[in-house]
């Protein structure tokens, strides 16, 4: 897989006129080598050239972890020790190409690493990774998908296990670990976890914390983590012994319009249509002002990459495509509300990956 990645990596440079692409610790490394490397001060960089075979640039007393993952079968493995200048190892396999070349940089590289090589080769002409990595990453293979659909039925487990986990007087940090050890029975690792209760669930990222679930409370539980190197994202709402006043009107309308949103998903749909959709029924119920953030984001090797479900994005959509549909209400002061399933784009239409209940359900 791994192969064929790096492969089809090297055919986009050509294709966009690229020399070489360089890739540090990233989602962008785990998806070309499976390398989930560690974000150090010294440099780890993965360089692909277009026309030669890439090298795994690593710190010495990293080797074993980068050999450990795979990683030296696909790309040749060149450590360094702490007197060493890793730069130099760059230039030197780029040779001609680091004098005036066309290099890409990924996207996420610390700056200091992308100043240090900038200064080693000023007169390459530099450009953004995802030049190179978009169009890989964006559409899915059926085994991507697979992987998806697999992690998506992982966390349905977990949200199918919350009511019981959500009783009066415990607090949102003992249920948000409670929820992580859940996530962990059938995910690798937990990428986050948000419980928020009462007037929290009015800020969409609220960091779990210490106040006590009251009856009454409406809680929004978004959770997600990483199987098999595929990540779930899902959110659902719940009350605490009854729902609060006003919640059940709004939340059928929400309903409607997360529904709606998902209906419109097919080949050839602009994305902002999925957004517009979205929005425009609750504003026509009078909460589009309340409705603050975008209707969806991608999701694969990362929780948030491309495609993003927003206004302003007339990208097509294409089969293949996978991301979250995630519309949500929040009165401040009082309590939120956010329905969110990760689809994938098909060929006639458009496949859920989530199948828990949509509805509020009452637990405590």
């Amino acid at each position: 897989m791994h192969d064929h990645r790096l492969d089809r990596a090297r055919a986009a440079l050509r294709d966009q006129g690229v020399d070489a692409l360089l890739v540090g610790p990233s989602a962008d490394l785990r998806y070309l080598t499976g390398y989930h490397a560690l974000p150090l001060e010294r440099l780890t960089l993965l360089v692909v050239p277009a026309a030669d075979e890439p090298i795994l640039i690593v710190p010495e007393l990293e080797s074993a972890r980068a050999r450990g993952s795979g990683a030296d079968q696909l790309a040749e493995l060149r450590t360094f020790g702490e007197l060493d200048d890793p730069v130099s190892l760059v230039v030197d396999h780029l040779g001609s190409q680091a004098a005036s070349g066309r290099l890409a940089v990924q996207d996420r590289l610390w700056a200091s690493f992308t100043l240090a090589l900038q200064r080693a080769m000023p007169r390459a002409d530099w450009v953004a990774g995802s030049t190179v990595m978009r169009s890989l990453r964006l559409i899915k293979t059926a085994e991507e998908v697979e992987a998806l659909r697999a992690v998506g039925a992982a966390i349905d487990a977990v949200h199918a296990r919350v009511p019981e986990l959500l009783r009066p007087g415990r607090t949102e940090a003992a249920v948000g670990r409670d929820i992580a050890e859940l996530i962990l029975e059938d995910h690798d690792e937990v990428n986050f976890v948000i419980v928020a209760s009462g007037p929290n669930g009015a800020s969409p990222h609220h960091e779990t914390g210490e106040r006590e679930l009251e009856p009454g409370d409406a809680v929004v539980v978004d959770i997600g983590g990483t199987r098999n190197g595929y990540c779930s994202d899902m959110t659902r709402n719940y009350a605490v012994v009854e729902l609060p006043e006003g919640y059940q009107q709004l939340h059928r309308v929400l309903e409607e319009a997360q529904d709606m949103a998902v209906d419109a998903v097919r080949p050839d749909v602009p994305a902002e249509h999925i957004d517009r959709v979205a929005r425009d029924h609750l504003t026509t119920a009078g909460l589009g002002e309340y409705f603050i953030h975008r209707t969806g984001h991608g999701i694969g090797v990362e929780e948030h990459e491309e495609p993003w479900i927003v206004a302003g994005n007339r990208e097509p959509l294409q089969p293949g495509m996978a991301f979250s549909v995630e519309p949500g209400v929040y009165l401040p002061g009082r309590f939120g509300a956010r329905i969110e399933d990760i689809v994938v784009v098909t060929t006639d239409g458009v496949e859920r990956l989530n199948h828990r209940p949509r509805h509020a359900v009452v637990a405590g």
